[in-house]
């Protein structure tokens, strides 16, 4: 039997779906609360600028939370279609654990210290995890 880490690459795929859900139960325990306390009216908070009355560190953790509906879209495509396509082999399933590992770090550090160079940094590496595996999947048409 094949180890569930190692057996699938869905399972990664998996992964930032859990933790992206794990980041948005992290951001409402934090959010609704901090909104109640500065008696944000729901009619104010449609305004973007309202929020800004949030402490920083509520407000870091919703910025982050657009950062995992973003780019990560990308993943679950390529994932998918490597998945569909018969790609899955080591080297992808490498790189989309590499993905999901480094969008882990970076949420932890933009809802927490928000180091941006580390952070950016951590994004880029992340960033050409997901360019290898695009360009494994297009050099496999081929």
């Amino acid at each position: 039997m094949e180890h569930p880490l190692t057996g699938s690459l869905l399972t990664p795929m998996l992964a930032l779906v859990v933790w992206t859900l794990v980041m948005t139960v992290w951001m409402f325990a934090l959010r609704i609360p901090a909104i109640q306390k500065a008696r944000i009216s729901p009619t104010a908070a449609r305004e973007p600028t309202s929020l800004d009355a949030l402490p920083l560190g509520v407000r870091q953790v919703g910025y982050n939370l657009n950062n995992l509906m973003e780019q990560p879209t990308l993943f679950y495509a390529l994932v998918a279609y490597s998945y569909l396509a018969g790609q899955q082999n080591p080297l992808n399933l490498a790189l989309a654990w590499a993905y999901v590992a480094l969008r882990i770090v970076h949420s932890l550090i933009h809802a927490t210290v928000n180091l941006v160079l580390v952070r950016f940094g951590v994004f880029a590496l992340g960033t050409l995890a997901l360019a290898v595996l695009a360009a494994r999947d297009v050099l496999a048409l081929f």
